[in-house]
Parts: structure tokens; C-alpha cells; sequence
């Protein structure tokens, strides 16, 4: 029976990828933490307040509930980076070699870390970006995460350290809010056509990004993590696809619902972040490798989005 550990576990990823793991392991075998909390969504798991800049924090945990998977999620995101740089990359870089270097001292059998997007820069290929490219991120997010991906390909050929990870592009979620990143819009963007407002875009109405709605999110993660050790073959990070679109175009099919809704367009600084990232994803060695494939299109995501939302608004 494995015993797994998620921090950042209050976050937006976090809090829905700790429900995902309780119903694969048993709620008693997830030990969810963060630096503060916790919330109402990991009601039934044991949760822990937990600093990843503490080393000896991390290795106390993981020696007392006898953790042999940690999910580690705990990182300061694109917009808020940028707004405090030291810090995210005091977070986003020293947190996650604290968590490897416990992982490795503590015999952890698996590790999952998240990459991002980010990591690309603005001489990488816009569309269909490979697998393999030119890496020369700009923000600090993104070369956070560019160096926590050759931090996970290090401890993986030095120390044999099974860490696997995906770079994520924009998610969507109903259940937890935004948490401060570059295409949090496309979160925001509902709740105002729920509530009959209008919506005001801090991104270019023709700038397109790859997006991914969260049951996608939690299932490459999980998948991921349930490959057999001989099926992964890259040690930096998968890119992973699902959606691409731009902010008109998810704007569009809101309105195929919700008629009347208005959007206005005024980019702002992270207007400047989105323009050096992808605009779509070649993510054929996630497929051959472990048999990754999305679920969710543009118009099933929106209607799902919708109607888990009016849900959500006619119970609370």
C-alpha cells in the first residue's frame, strides 16, 4: 500500500489532485499539507502545515506517516513570480531540491513535480512546439521551472530517483479558485458569464495558449505516476495537450450558452508573459510513451464548466 504525500495540497491542482489520490489509495493513506489551511475540499485527509523550505520538516513527515510517493506541488505561480521574484525563486527551486534531497536520503519510490509552459521561451517554436527545443524562458516562473527540470533529470541519472513530471499549460477548474497564474482568465471568465457580468481580459483577444480542463490535469498526473518505470523515457518534463484556443474563442462558446454575455479586452503586464509561450503543444512522446490522451474539448469543457457552476450558485 503506498503512502503518499502532496504539499502545496490547498492550491488549485493541489486540492483536486489529493480528492483524485484519497479515491485510488484510501483517504487514510494521503497526508495533504501546505503552509497554511486547511480547506474544506481535503475534509477526511490527514493534513499537516507543512514549510518546503524547511528540509528537516519534510523529512520528519515523510519518516512518520512512512510516505513512499510525495506529489509536490508547493510553487509560487507565473503573475504572482513576477510580482516577487526572489521569493518565487527561493520557493519554486530551493523547496524542490529540499523535497528531492529528503526523497533521495529517505528512499522515496516515486516523485511527481509539475512543470510548466513557462519553461519555453520566446525562440521557442510558437506552434506545436516539440518535445525537444529551444528552452529560454523570460520570467522567472518560467526559469524556476526550466531549473527544476534539469534539478529532476540530475537526481534521476545521478541518484536514480524516480521523478516524473509534465509541463502543464493553462488549467481550468470549478472547485478551487484561481491561484495567480497568466491564464487564471480563463477561470475568472465564467464566474462573470455566471453571473451576468460583464468580463474584462487582461489578455489580447487573439492570443492563444494551451489550456487543459482539471480532470485532464489529475488523470496525466495519475497516469503518469501509474506507468511502469521502463515506459518513461524523458526525465526533464512531458509536454501534455488538450485545448487550444484563444480568448475569443473560449469567449464564443460561453456566449453558445449564455447569450448577451459581454468581454472587453485590456492586456496588461501578463499580457507580456503570454506572448513568449506556446501557443500549442506536440505532445506525440507523452502518447507513445504512456499512452497519454486528453479527454476534454473546448465545447465539452465549457458546457461541464457551466453547468457545474450554476450548480454551484443555486446551492451556496
Amino acid at each position: 500500500m503506498e503512502r503518499v504525500l502532496v504539499t502545496g495540497a490547498c492550491g488549485q491542482l493541489g486540492s483536486e489532485l489529493s480528492m483524485a489520490l484519497a479515491g485510488i489509495h484510501g483517504s487514510e493513506n494521503v497526508i495533504v499539507s501546505d503552509i497554511n489551511g486547511p480547506i474544506a475540499l481535503l475534509s477526511g485527509m490527514t493534513f499537516e502545515i507543512l514549510d518546503v523550505m524547511d528540509r528537516q520538516a519534510i523529512s520528519e513527515v515523510i519518516l512518520r506517516y512512512g510516505i513512499t510517493q510525495v506529489y509536490h506541488l508547493a510553487a509560487m505561480l507565473s503573475a504572482k513570480s513576477e510580482q516577487n521574484p526572489e521569493l518565487a525563486w527561493k520557493l519554486n527551486v530551493d523547496g524542490l531540491i529540499n523535497v528531492l534531497e529528503c526523497c533521495r536520503q529517505q528512499g522515496i519510490s516515486r516523485v511527481f513535480w509539475p512543470s510548466s509552459i513557462a519553461a519555453f521561451g520566446p525562440s521557442t517554436p510558437s506552434e506545436k512546439t516539440p518535445q525537444h527545443s529551444v528552452m529560454d524562458p523570460n520570467t522567472v516562473y518560467g526559469i524556476s521551472k526550466l531549473t527544476g527540470e534539469l534539478w529532476c533529470s540530475y537526481y534521476f541519472n545521478q541518484f536514480g530517483l524516480d521523478i516524473r513530471s509534465v509541463r502543464y499549460p493553462g488549467l481550468i477548474s470549478y472547485k478551487a479558485p484561481p491561484g495567480g497564474g497568466t491564464t487564471d482568465y480563463a477561470i475568472e471568465i465564467f464566474h462573470s458569464a455566471i453571473k451576468g457580468e460583464e468580463f474584462v481580459c487582461y489578455l489580447k483577444q487573439d492570443t492563444q495558449l494551451p489550456m487543459m480542463y482539471m480532470p485532464d490535469a489529475i488523470k496525466a498526473a495519475v497516469q503518469l505516476m501509474q506507468a511502469p518505470a521502463s515506459q518513461i523515457k524523458v526525465r526533464t518534463s512531458y509536454n501534455i495537450s488538450a485545448i487550444d484556443f484563444t480568448a475569443a474563442q473560449l469567449a464564443a462558446e460561453i456566449m453558445q450558452h449564455i447569450p448577451g454575455f459581454k468581454v472587453k479586452y485590456l492586456p496588461d503586464y501578463r499580457q507580456e508573459i503570454a506572448a513568449t509561450w506556446p501557443g500549442s503543444l506536440d505532445d506525440s512522446c507523452a502518447m507513445s510513451d504512456w499512452s497519454w490522451q486528453a479527454d476534454h474539448n473546448l465545447k465539452t469543457m465549457t458546457e461541464d464548466m457551466i453547468r457545474q457552476l450554476f450548480i454551484v450558485r443555486t446551492t451556496s
